[in-house]
């Protein structure tokens, strides 16, 4: 595996992770009696955005297979 690899594998790591944390974050706020609907709104395009990033860089580093 050469080196943009790990880059891109680490950063897919990391933007998964921010992903749980946002899902957590957004389970809590949901929770609450009165949410602050624009956050929770906010919160859900970042999570969506970064669904989407992740995807992009996911479906790059995946090798073309030969049959």
């Amino acid at each position: 595996m050469n080196k943009d690899s790990e880059n891109i594998l680490a950063r897919i790591e990391q933007l998964r992770l921010e992903h749980r944390d946002l899902d957590d974050v957004i389970d809590r706020l949901s929770a609450d009696a009165a949410p602050d609907l624009v956050q929770l709104q906010r919160l859900k395009k970042r999570k969506l955005v970064l669904k989407d990033l992740i995807a992009k860089l996911a479906s790059g580093n995946i090798p073309d297979i030969i049959a």
